[in-house]
């Protein structure tokens, strides 16, 4: 049987950062994809994701600031440009579920520059908006967007070249732990490993019910729509913000990138559904609920050109889970609960440092698996 210091199964974003994290520190890595490269099945794919530190918790925004350090690590070893920084906006009603209040001081203890504005000052800056009154907004100049297809696609392709062995089109059946490691098994053969990360995002529990060791998430297909503004030039990256919008049912869109259309979504569809039940096909209705409130915030957004779905596998209170199973400590879980794009290149790391040295440089006690098997 072939040994490896660490398997890492699921080629996602996640995946793929740890494979190259630990191929780059010298580790025998293989790694398993159940599709081919770059599939469109998962979360992972299409061209735009936020990075922003904008979050109403320190320990989010912590980890972003890592997060950008590893972004411009990564385009440094691999000489591919994937951050473009166009500055973002949070939408926060007063009489909303979320506070101002939260991510001002979350980014005011970890020193982020930001400015807290009324619907006044929003409407000076980008006249495109329409904000109505009573919505607090929180601006960070670091707001941008990474191109997901193509970071996804760097990753793979720097962790070959450090030496990771990747598998794609090759399914894992099951993982066996037995004390010195773990047995990994495939649809193309066995394999033993030191450790293993799983990062299988909505196909996690498929290898840990039999563990006795699920972790319980709420998975729904999710979609995105471009529209076609008929003055695309004013939404230019460099003329409008990453955008946001807090509250009951929250939104967010960008600025056009790579062509003329602002791409646009409600985050948290509740479609649900299993990976194996899932259509491909957008809800109509969830489609024409984007375009009318695309129609009160962004009057200029122009018809919906296409719309396209991608998969959320949620956690408790969306915590991202970045540890070792308590029952399984041979196990590493990354889960990123639907927003974890931005933070790509350092929850790689981080895994990457939990399998090969049983702890992070980063402080993670609040995204263990042990609060997430809670319920």
């Amino acid at each position: 049987m072939e040994s490896f210091e660490v398997a890492v199964v699921g080629m996602g974003a996640l995946g793929s950062a740890s494979a190259y994290h630990l191929a780059r520190r010298g580790a025998k890595v293989v790694a398993f994809e159940q599709y081919e490269l770059g599939h469109v099945r998962g979360a992972s794919h299409d061209t735009s994701r936020i990075v922003r530190t904008s979050y109403g918790s320190s320990a989010y925004v912590r980890l972003a600031q890592s997060a950008y350090s590893d972004w411009a690590d990564l385009e440094r070893e691999s000489g591919e440009r994937l951050l473009t920084i166009t500055g973002g906006v949070i939408f926060l009603p007063i009489d909303g579920p979320y506070a101002a209040s939260d991510f001002t001081a979350a980014l005011t203890e970890c020193g982020v520059p930001h400015e807290l504005l009324s619907p006044a000052e929003v409407q000076a800056r980008w006249p495109q908006f329409r904000v109505p009154d009573g919505v607090e907004t929180v601006y960070t100049a670091d707001t941008g967007i990474a191109h997901a297809a193509r970071t996804v696609a760097t990753l793979q392709m720097r962790a070959r070249a450090f030496g990771a062995d990747i598998r794609d089109r090759t399914p894992v059946e099951s993982l066996v732990p037995d004390g010195d490691g773990v047995i990994v098994h495939t649809a193309n053969g066995d394999v033993r490993a030191r450790k293993v990360v799983l990062t299988a995002d909505a196909w996690t529990n498929e290898l840990l019910d039999p563990l006795g060791a699920t972790i319980p998430l709420d998975i729904m297909q999710e979609q995105v729509s471009y529209f076609r503004p008929v003055e695309p030039e004013r939404y230019d990256r460099a003329e409008f913000p990453v955008w946001i919008w807090e509250d009951d049912r929250c939104f967010y869109g960008f600025p056009t990138y790579g062509e003329p259309t602002i791409k646009a979504a409600r985050d948290v569809s509740e479609n649900r559904m299993t990976p194996a039940e899932r259509t491909f096909e957008p809800s109509a209705e969830l489609t024409a609920e984007l375009a009318g409130f695309m129609h009160e915030l962004i009057p200029g957004s122009g018809s919906e050109l296409r719309t396209v779905t991608c998969q959320y596998a949620l956690t408790k209170d969306r915590r991202f889970v970045l540890s070792a199973l308590p029952q399984h400590p041979d196990i590493i879980v990354g889960l990123a609960a639907g927003h974890g794009f931005k933070f790509t290149p350092a929850l790689g790391r981080v895994l990457a440092e939990l399998a090969l040295d049983g702890e992070s440089t980063d402080d993670l006690r609040e995204f263990s698996a042990a609060a997430s098997m809670a319920v």
